[in-house]
């Protein structure tokens, strides 16, 4: 298991984009990944819907987690792709 703690720089915090771009590039690979937040609370980072929910804001801080075959090569990929389409 490896993971990445990332600071959420977009004012609007994680919305459709940042979403839509996590979903599409962690869907390409067989690990498990996900990211934590909050108290504890986890989003499946292949869901949308389960990222939208997280309604991570401004400021806040997740911690994004790749576990399987590919985890390294995964967690490097949805992360940079992720930290790219936060950019406004």
């Amino acid at each position: 298991m490896v993971s990445e703690n990332i600071l959420i720089t977009s004012q609007l915090g994680i919305h459709l984009r940042p979403a839509g771009a996590m979903c599409n590039e962690a869907v390409k690979y067989k690990s498990d990944i996900s990211f934590k937040y909050g108290e504890g609370k986890t989003a499946n980072a292949k869901s949308v819907i389960s990222i939208l929910a997280s309604g991570v804001k401004c400021g806040e801080e997740i911690t994004l987690t790749a576990d399987g075959s590919d985890e390294e090569e995964a967690l490097k990929a949805v992360s940079e792709s992720f930290k790219e389409s936060l950019k406004e």
